[in-house]
């Protein structure tokens, strides 16, 4: 099922908070993302109402296994392209905005071929 690019965004951060601070609630991705408060409540209902994610009594966020997998997915895609595109030259600013960016349209074919290309080099 292809989920909204959003959706995505919200998924990978859920997943790199969780990284950084271990526990991850709906305040955290609002100061992360920069985001107001009722916005992200309404993404978390979403996306719990459609299985990406669970959220326990404390209100702590933590994600299924088919959240996982495409908050992986998209942060695989998002280091792998920043990266790409700074060893192309581009200032390293302009290659993390674009990649955020290309990580939600590229086809897995294309992202494979570039991620073998990559690692290549």
């Amino acid at each position: 099922m292809k989920i909204q690019e959003s959706a995505e965004n919200y998924l990978e951060t859920i997943l790199m908070l969780g990284q950084k601070k271990g526990n991850v609630r709906s305040i955290d991705i609002a100061n992360e993302l920069d985001f107001k408060k009722p916005s992200v409540s309404v993404a978390m209902k979403n996306l719990r109402e459609n299985g990406y994610i669970k959220v326990d009594e404390n209100g702590f966020i933590t994600l299924t296994a088919s959240g996982r997998q495409i908050a992986e997915t998209m942060y695989e895609r998002h280091l792998l392209l920043s990266q790409w595109l700074i060893n192309l030259g581009v200032d390293e600013k302009i290659a993390v905005e674009d990649a955020c960016k290309m990580e939600h349209v590229i086809s897995p074919e294309s992202f494979e071929a570039i991620k073998k290309h990559a690692a290549q080099k």
